[in-house]
Parts: C-alpha cells; structure tokens; sequence
C-alpha cells in the first residue's frame, strides 16, 4: 500500500525543471583567441530598463579581441565578449516600455559588459533600436558598434558639413566602409585609403577619391580637407595634419590624437558610446538604402576563435559575423 501510494504521488509531483542554460562563448584568462572557449551557462534574467534577447547573430569588432588580449581597461577575465547583437526580445524587465516580447530588435550593448556571443544576451532598452526591416539579422548585427562610431567621428566631433571634404583612412574596414558611406549620404567629398585591392571596392562605397596608402603619399593627394577620421594611428595619424586646412579636425578612433603639427588644425579623439536615437536613424538610412552593411564573412558561434584570429590580421574587408541562431522563416 505504501509503495503504490508513493508511486502515485512521484506520478502526480510536478516535475522538477532544469535550471535554464545556454551557450556562450567566454574566456577565463587574457590570452591569444584560443583562451576563448564554448560553455554552458546560466541563461540570464533581464532586470529593470532591459530586455532577454534570443540572439541570432553577433558581430565581430577589433575591440572585443582587444580586450580579450588585455589591451584595454575593461573586458575583465571571465566574461562572454561582444558588442553588437540582432535579435528577438525574449521577455522584458520593469519599466520597458518601447518593446514587447517578439519584437526584433539589433543593439551596441554597453563596452563594460558585452555579452553578445550568446544564444541569448541581456540588452538595455536605451541601446536598442527596431532592426531594418529590410536587411537579415546577420547584416544587422554587422552594424551598430561600426556605424556609431563613424557617425560619432563624423558628424558629433567633426561636425561634416555637405560640401566638406573628409579624408578617412582604411576606408575598407568596419568602420571606415561606413564612414565612406556616411559622408557620402552627408554630401561631402570624400577621399578614403586602402590598399591597392580595395580601390574599387572604395568606389563602390561612393569614395570620390581613392589612394593606395602602400604606393601614394595621401598627404600629396588629399589637400585642404576639412576632417580627417584616423582609424590607424601612428605615423599615419602624424603625418595626417599636414592635410588639413586652417580650422580643420582630426578626429581619431584610435585614442587622443598626439600633440597636433599644425597649430591652425584641431583635433579630437572619440571612444564610440551607446546612442539609440542614433542608432534608430542609421537603421531608417539602412531601410531607404542610402547605406548598406558590409559583411565578407560569416561563421558559426563555435567558431568564435578563428573570427578574432582573421580579425587579428587588421585585413579584413568590413565586419565578420558570428550567426547564433536561425531565425524562424
């Protein structure tokens, strides 16, 4: 009697649930792409002001191997890197009020906390913006870090104007293949560098002007520019003042621009910040197709490794993508 009763409750008990996990990429140690490891982890709980996003790709960004290498001040061991995120709002916290769960959604989360390559990622409402509707989840999540920061060089610290002229050096990377595009739409005149491969694919951005930096003296070519947005640093950036015309800028991505060389020229050094109204605008130019996201490679979450390792190599054309999840059709 006992045994049967007790049969019959175990049948009747509601079943225990498994605490709820995901996978992540992380790293528990500074070190080369190959501390970066694929683990089980707790799926988080949004908080008040943010939203559980189910993600479906995260894009690749020369900050996240930075600091994975321990080459910044933040981006401490034992987290789960990425900056840019495409997805869906899995469920809400307090205070949300601009999305619901189901609505899709892309993101530059905060540079202290990251998180984005994970099947799932908390994401504030004050980063987000709608994603383009007209664009995939794997284009969308190539843009958001890449296409703040050149509009935040551009047109916050640089102030473009139409009719100015901007120099942007590596046109053909992430962020300078936005700012080309950027400063296009603006209606500046736009000269970009790159190397001898990527001249036409400057042009193809809109460049007005293209110089192959490894064969050409960019500083005989581009004269009396307005801005320039200094995406390398070094001899490249020192040499850039000579460049500019009086009351120019140098806007540099790369840390404070060192002492300037032209006393009639200003300078300024920018560090991308979060900015969902920004990033709400480039989401409506991306809709109109005034610019377009610019993706040459995609791999799986599980290769997050040999993403950071192409990233390493500072020759890579646009943005690498980590797809997560396929979305539903």
């Amino acid at each position: 009697m006992f045994t049967s009763a007790f049969i019959l409750l175990t049948l009747l008990a509601p079943a225990t649930q498994p605490s709820a996990t995901m996978k992540a990429i992380r790293y528990h140690e500074h070190g080369p792409a190959s501390v970066l490891k694929c683990e089980d982890v707790a799926k988080p709980v949004p908080g008040d002001g943010e939203m559980l996003v189910r993600v479906f790709a995260a894009g690749v960004n020369p900050v996240d191997w930075k600091l994975r290498a321990g080459r910044g001040p933040i981006g401490n061991a034992g987290t789960t890197p990425g900056f840019d995120v495409s997805g869906a709002v899995e469920s809400v916290g307090q205070g949300v009020s601009k999305f619901k769960a189901g609505d899709e959604i892309f993101a530059m989360v905060d540079l202290r906390r990251g998180g984005c390559y994970a099947e799932y990622a908390i994401v504030k409402e004050s980063e987000a913006a709608r994603k383009p509707a007209k664009i995939s989840h794997t284009d969308a999540a190539s843009v958001p870090l890449v296409a703040l920061t050149a509009w935040q060089a551009l047109f916050d610290a640089g102030k473009l104007e139409q009719g100015q002229t901007v120099l942007i050096h590596g046109g053909a990377g992430g962020v300078g293949s936005m700012a080309v595009q950027l400063a296009k739409w603006k209606g500046a005149h736009v000269i970009a560098t790159a190397s001898k491969e990527n001249q036409d694919f400057l042009k193809q951005l809109g460049a007005d002007e293209t110089i192959d930096y490894r064969n050409q003296k960019f500083e005989e070519v581009a004269k009396s520019v307005d801005v320039v947005l200094d995406t390398v640093g070094g001899e490249t950036q020192s040499r850039s003042w000579s460049a500019l015309k009086k009351g120019g800028i140098l806007v540099s991505i790369v840390g404070p621009p060192r002492p300037q060389a032209n006393a009639d020229a200003r300078s300024a050094g920018i560090l991308v910040h979060v900015d969902a109204n920004e990033l709400q605008q480039i989401a409506t130019l991306l809709d109109e197709g005034k610019i377009k996201p610019v993706v040459t490679q995609v791999l799986p979450l599980s290769d997050a490794t040999k993403a950071h390792e192409q990233s390493e190599t500072k020759h890579t054309r646009g943005k690498i993508v980590l797809r997560v999840i396929e979305p539903a059709q």
